[in-house]
């Protein structure tokens, strides 16, 4: 064996990710705190976020952000699903003629 295929025994720690081998200080716990945004309400307390009363407020806030599609849009993803079905239909249609076919013919003398 030749020097680069022998393994190393010098000691020498295993390689590591970027930031350890360039020396960039990794994360601290407090500045890990700062960056955090507020923390949510705990439903568990019996807000109005976490009853029934509460559920559609927060369903009426979702439905706002819905991006609708547009007539247009709609007109061509009923047709795209309609060609979609017809050809998903021709195919299943065809596997099963040749299977009855194919079935046929091994069972009729």
């Amino acid at each position: 064996m030749n020097d680069d295929q022998q393994p190393e025994k010098s000691g020498a720690p295993r390689p590591t990710g970027k930031r350890q081998l360039s020396g960039a200080a990794t994360t601290t716990t407090q500045s890990y705190s700062a960056k955090q945004g507020p923390r949510a309400e705990d439903k568990s307390e019996g807000g109005p976020a976490g009853t029934v009363v509460g559920f559609p407020g927060q369903v009426v806030s979702e439905i706002k952000k819905v991006v609708w599609p547009t007539s247009k849009e709609m007109v061509q993803y009923t047709l795209i699903t309609f060609a979609f079905l017809i050809v998903l239909t021709a195919l299943v249609w065809g596997v099963d003629t040749l299977t009855g076919l194919g079935v046929e013919q091994v069972l009729t003398p």
